[in-house]
């Protein structure tokens, strides 16, 4: 699976891109199986990178969603709430929250794609 280029990647499967769009990457959607509910923060929550900013939840389990960068909620993908399914339909091309970054130079210090998809395969034991 490729990842795309454009964007930088947390070693909890998250992906950001530099205007601060938050979802999350194939290898999580494929770990967690059928989605069925995401809890997000509301516009204007302040989120610090690397901590919880939500929730998604699988037939599997629950898991949090970490914040790769810090800033202020700007918009929130309000079509999760009835139709969580479009992110096992597409992680790449369905976005969580997008952000108003506090500092964009905190993206430095993500995986690219060609890095995160090598530790990818290392946690999958490829």
């Amino acid at each position: 699976m490729p990842y795309p280029n454009d964007r930088k990647y947390t070693k909890e499967h998250e992906w950001i891109t530099p205007d601060g769009t938050i979802g999350i990457t194939q290898y999580a959607q494929e770990s967690l199986g059928d989605i069925v509910f995401v809890d997000l923060p509301k516009v204007g929550t302040e989120i610090t990178a690397g901590k919880t900013l939500g929730t998604v939840e699988s037939v599997k389990a629950v898991s949090d969603l970490y914040a790769p960068a810090s800033g202020t909620v700007a918009e929130v993908n309000g079509e999760l709430a009835t139709s969580p399914e479009k992110v096992n339909k597409d992680p790449h091309g369905t976005w969580m929250v997008k952000v108003k970054l506090k500092n964009p130079d905190e993206l430095n210090g993500l995986l690219s794609a060609a890095d995160y998809e090598k530790f990818a395969g290392e946690e999958a034991g490829h």
